[in-house]
C-alpha cells in the first residue's frame, strides 16, 4: 500500500519529496536550532539556502513554515526584492535620515513573526486585545480556561465546537480554547475528529478544577426547586447530590446558557448548574457549591492556533501526534517501541475509527478476505520537537504508518 501524506511538525514530509528534497527531519531541526535566534520568519525565509531548502518554488515556503494565507512569507532573494527604482532613490535622497528610518522600520512591521512559548505566555497577559474563541456563553468553564491562560483576553462566544475552529482560521479570533478530556467523563471524541479535519495548531493546554455551583433566582429555596438545568457532562458529575434533592434533571446545551435561561425566564421553581462566575454575571444566588460527585473533577482543554510555536528545551513539554498503520501482525507493538527505545513516556492513547473509510478490507489466507475498523491513533508523548529523540523516533514511526500528523508541541500545564 502506498503512503498517504505524512506531515511531521513543522515540516510536511510530502512537501519536501514533492520538490524534491528527500532531507531527513533531524537535520532539518539542526539547521533551524542554529537559526533559533532570528526574530521572525520573514528574515528566515532570506536564510532557506542555508537550510537546504533554496531550490523550493516560492509558494513551498509558505507551507514548510505553517504560515496562513493571509500571514506576509517571505521567500527568494531579499536584496533584489527590495532594490529602489530609479524614481525612489532620488525621493528617498531628498529625505532626511530619520524619515527613512522611519519608513524602513514600517516596512519591517509586516514581516511575520515566529510564534515562541515565550510569545504565547507573556504577551497575552500584557495585551487585552487577545481574542480567544470558545464554545458557550460568557461565563461558562471554556471562558473560564481561556480567563486561566489568558486572564486579559477577549471573549469571542461561539455556538459549536467548530466554530472555534472557523472563527480562528478566519481570523476573527488569535487563538480556540477547546476542552478534549474530564476526569469524570473521559475523552470528547468529537473534537479529536475537528483536530483532524482542521489545520490548526495545539499551542498550549489548560487544566481547570471545575467547582460546580447549584444556581437559583434570588430568595429561592433548595426546597423549592422542582428541575434542574445544566449540560449534560454537569448533571451527570453531580447525579448524587441530585438524586438527594429529588429534581427533574433537563439537558441544556451550556452551563452558562442554563443559568442565562433561568435568570431572564425568572423561573422560580427552577435551578441551574454552572460556575460561580455565571452567578455574579446573570444575578443568581449560589445555593450550593462543590457539589460534584468527585471533588477532583478536572478538565483539559488544548490552545489551538493559526501557527506553532518553536519549541525549547527550557521546560516540560507535549507533543501531540495522529497516525494510522500499515496492515500486520503486532504492527501497534513496534509503533509504540519506538517510543519506549527512546525512554519516552506516553502519556495518553486514544483511538479513534477513520470516518472517511472506517473499515479496511484484508486478504487472509485461511479465512479469505475480512473486513476490520481501521482506526486513527491519537498519543501524547512527554519530549519536546527540539529533541533529538523525539524527532529520531517520529522518523522511525513514520516507516510503519501510512498517515502520520504532529498537531502540536507545547509547553506543559502543571497548575490547577
Amino acid at each position: 500500500m502506498q503512503k498517504e501524506e505524512n506531515s511531521l511538525y513543522p515540516f510536511p514530509v510530502s512537501a519536501l519529496q514533492m520538490f524534491g528534497e528527500k532531507r531527513r527531519v533531524p537535520d532539518i531541526y539542526e539547521r533551524l536550532n542554529d537559526l533559533m535566534g532570528m526574530n521572525s520568519l520573514a528574515v528566515l525565509g532570506n536564510c532557506v539556502s542555508q537550510l537546504g531548502l533554496g531550490g523550493l518554488p516560492s509558494k513551498s515556503f509558505g507551507c514548510l513554515f505553517g504560515l496562513s494565507g493571509r500571514t506576509i512569507a517571505f521567500h527568494g532573494n531579499a536584496k533584489k526584492s527590495f532594490e529602489p527604482k530609479k524614481e525612489q532613490q532620488q525621493i528617498v535622497s531628498q529625505e532626511d535620515e530619520h524619515n527613512v528610518s522611519k519608513r524602513l522600520h514600517k516596512d519591517l512591521s509586516f514581516f511575520p513573526r515566529s510564534i515562541t512559548d515565550s510569545v504565547l505566555s507573556n504577551n497575552p497577559k500584557d495585551d487585552p486585545n487577545v481574542r480567544i474563541a470558545f464554545k458557550g456563553l460568557p461565563g461558562c468553564y471554556s471562558e473560564d480556561a481561556a480567563l486561566k491562560m489568558y486572564p486579559k483576553c477577549q471573549s469571542v462566544p461561539c455556538d459549536r465546537f467548530e466554530d472555534t475552529f472557523k472563527a480562528v482560521e478566519l481570523w476573527l479570533a488569535d487563538k480556540a480554547v477547546l476542552p478534549i478530556e474530564n476526569s469524570a467523563g473521559g475523552s470528547i471524541y468529537w473534537n479529536y475528529d475537528l483536530l483532524l479535519c482542521h489545520r490548526l495548531h495545539i499551542v498550549g493546554e489548560v487544566q481547570l478544577a471545575a467547582n460546580l455551583c447549584l444556581l437559583a433566582l434570588p430568595g429561592i429555596r433548595e426546597e423549592q426547586l422542582r428541575r434542574v438545568l445544566s449540560h449534560h457532562q454537569a448533571l451527570a458529575s453531580s447525579d448524587a447530590f441530585l438524586s438527594k434533592l429529588g429534581t427533574i434533571q433537563e439537558d441544556v446545551d451550556d452551563t452558562a446558557g442554563a443559568a442565562q435561561y433561568v435568570a431572564l425566564e425568572g423561573l422560580r421553581d427552577a435551578g441551574a448548574i454552572a460556575s460561580a462566575r455565571a452567578a455574579a454575571m446573570y444575578g443568581l444566588n449560589i445555593l450550593a457549591e462543590r457539589i460534584q460527585d468527585d471533588a477532583e473533577n478536572i478538565t483539559r482543554f488544548l490552545v489551538l492556533a493559526r501557527e506553532p510555536i518553536i519549541p525549547k528545551l527550557d521546560k516540560a513539554y507535549k507533543t501531540s501526534i495522529v497516525f494510522t498503520l500499515h496492515e500486520g501482525p503486532g504492527i501497534l507493538f513496534k509503533a509504540l517501541a519506538v517510543f519506549a527505545l527512546r525512554e519516552i513516556n506516553l502519556i495518553k492513547i486514544e483511538s479513534r475509527p477513520q470516518i472517511k473509510q472506517p473499515v479496511r478490507v484484508v486478504d487472509d489466507s485461511n479465512m479469505g478476505k475480512a473486513k476490520y475498523f481501521d482506526y486513527l491513533f491519537y498519543i501524547d508523548f512527554e519530549a519536546s520537537m527540539a529533541e533529538p529523540r523525539a524527532q529520531s523516533a517520529l522518523e522511525q514511526l513514520q516507516e510503519l504508518t501510512t498517515f502520520l500528523r504532529v498537531l502540536g508541541c507545547y509547553a506543559m500545564d502543571t497548575t490547577l
